[in-house]
C-alpha cells in the first residue's frame, strides 16, 4: 500500500507537471505558421489588387486592406476562442452554428437578400455585406461531424449504417438546397465534396459513395435541363470547354487571368508593379481571382510558394484528423481539409483555366469578411482537436510511466 501511494504521488506531481504547460506551448506550429504566412501574403496581393484602382476604393487606396486586416483581426480573435474552448463545449456549440448558418441562409431569400454579381447570396446590415453560405461549410462540417460521432459512439461502433449515411446527407441537404436556390453553384459545389469527403473519411460503404457520385451527375444534368442554372453560368462553363467561344464576354475573366499569371514569369514583375493588376484588367481580382496577382506580381516562385503553404496547411490538418482521439474531431479535421483542398483547387484551377469559373474565394487569402471569419474559425476548431489530442497523449505517456512503476514495487 505504501508502495503504492508513493507510485500514485509521483504520478500526481508528473500529471501536475505535464498539465502545466500553457495552451499556447501546446499549439500546432505549423497550422499556427503556414496560416499567418498566408494571412500576410494574403493582405499584400490584396493592397496591390486595390491600391491604385480609384474605381474601386473611391479614391482611398488604403480602405480595403484596411477593411482586411480588421476582418483578420476579428477572425483571429474567433479563431483563438475555438482554439481555447473545452472540447465538450465546442461539441454543444455545433448544432447552433448549423441553425445560425441555416437560418441565415434563409434570410437570404428574403426580401433583406441582396444580388450582387447575378447571386442572391448577400445580406447588406448597414454597411456591412455577409455572406451565410461560407459559414454553412463549417456548420455543415460540424453538423454532420457531430451526428455521425453520436451514433457511432453511442453503438459503440466505429462502422456506419445506410440510416446513419441518410441522416448525415439530411443535415447538409437543407443548406445545399437553400444555396441552389440562391444560385451559388461555387459553394455548392465545395459543399458537395467536402460532404462526399466527410462520409468517406467516416467510412461510409462504397455503394454509398458511387451512388452519390451518379446523384450528383444526374442532378447536374436534371439542373441544366430543367434551366435551374441561371444563364451566365452556363455561359461560363461553355467558355470553359472553349475559351475562344467569348473571349469578351463569358470568357473575359479566364483570358486576362491567363494573361496576368503568364506575364509573371519565373519571379514576377515585383508587387505594386503588376501590368495587369495595376490596370485593372483583371475582374474581382482582390477576391476571387487575388491568385493571379501572386502569379504576375510575385511570379511562379512566390505562386509557388502560396500553394506550398496551402498544402503545408492541408497535410497538417491531416495528420490532426488521424492523430485525433475522437469520432468528432476525426471527422471534423476531415471536414476541413476537404472543404479548403477542394475550395483552394477549384480557385486556383480556375485562374488558370483548368476549372470553370464559379466565383469562390481562396481560403485566408482573398479578401472578404464573411470567408475570413468562417476559414479562421475553421483553423480555430483544428487548433482545438490537436489540442485536446496532445493533452491526452500527454496523459497517457504518464499513466504507462505509472504502470512501469507500480510493477516494480
Amino acid at each position: 500500500m505504501t508502495a503504492l501511494a508513493t507510485s500514485t504521488t509521483r504520478t500526481s506531481r508528473r500529471i501536475h507537471v505535464t498539465d502545466r504547460r500553457s495552451t499556447w506551448q501546446r499549439l500546432d506550429v505549423v497550422v499556427v505558421g503556414s496560416t499567418a504566412a498566408l494571412l500576410v501574403l494574403g493582405s499584400l496581393l490584396v493592397w496591390s489588387a486595390t491600391a491604385g484602382r480609384a474605381a474601386l476604393t473611391g479614391g482611398d487606396g488604403s480602405e480595403y486592406i484596411v477593411r482586411h486586416l480588421t476582418n483578420m483581426a476579428v477572425g483571429l480573435v474567433l479563431a483563438a476562442l475555438i482554439a481555447a474552448t473545452d472540447h465538450r463545449w465546442v461539441r454543444i456549440w455545433a448544432p447552433v452554428v448549423y441553425l445560425g448558418a441555416v437560418i441565415g441562409l434563409g434570410l437570404v431569400l428574403s426580401p433583406l437578400g441582396a444580388v450582387i454579381n447575378g447571386s442572391r447570396s448577400w445580406i447588406l446590415v448597414g454597411g456591412l455585406s455577409i455572406q451565410p453560405a461560407e459559414f454553412a461549410k463549417l456548420g455543415v462540417v460540424a453538423g454532420m461531424a457531430l451526428l455521425l460521432a453520436e451514433r457511432t459512439e453511442a453503438r459503440r461502433s466505429a462502422a456506419l449504417r445506410g440510416w446513419d449515411v441518410l441522416a448525415a446527407l439530411a443535415i447538409a441537404a437543407v443548406p445545399a438546397g437553400l444555396i441552389l436556390a440562391q444560385p451559388d453553384l461555387g459553394t455548392l459545389l465545395v459543399l458537395a465534396a467536402t460532404v462526399f469527403g466527410l462520409l468517406a473519411v467516416a467510412g461510409a460503404p462504397r455503394r454509398w459513395l458511387v451512388g452519390l457520385v451518379a446523384a450528383a451527375l444526374a442532378g447536374t444534368v436534371a439542373a441544366v435541363q430543367l434551366g435551374v442554372l441561371q444563364g451566365y453560368q452556363l455561359l461560363r462553363f461553355e467558355a470553359f470547354i472553349n475559351p475562344a467561344l467569348d473571349p469578351q464576354g463569358a470568357g473575359y475573366n479566364t483570358v486576362q487571368a491567363r494573361i496576368a499569371i503568364g506575364n509573371g514569369g519565373l519571379f514576377g514583375q515585383g508587387l505594386f508593379h503588376g501590368s495587369q493588376t495595376q490596370s485593372g484588367f483583371v475582374p474581382e481580382q482582390h477576391t476571387d481571382f487575388v491568385f493571379t496577382v501572386a502569379g504576375e506580381e510575385l511570379g511562379l516562385v512566390g505562386a509557388g510558394a502560396l500553394i506550398a503553404l496551402l498544402l503545408a496547411l492541408l497535410w497538417r490538418a491531416c495528420r490532426i484528423a488521424v492523430r485525433a482521439d475522437d469520432m468528432f474531431g476525426r471527422l471534423a479535421g476531415g471536414g476541413i481539409v476537404c472543404w479548403f483542398g477542394f475550395q483552394a483547387f477549384q480557385n486556383i484551377g480556375m485562374c488558370l483555366g483548368i476549372m470553370p469559373v464559379t466565383g469562390v474565394p481562396l481560403p485566408l487569402v482573398s479578401y472578404g469578411g464573411t470567408s475570413m471569419f468562417a476559414s479562421l474559425m475553421a483553423v480555430g476548431l483544428l487548433l482545438n482537436i490537436h489540442l485536446r489530442t496532445e493533452r491526452s497523449i500527454g496523459l497517457g505517456v504518464v499513466l504507462r510511466e505509472r504502470m512501469a512503476r507500480s510493477r516494480r514495487f
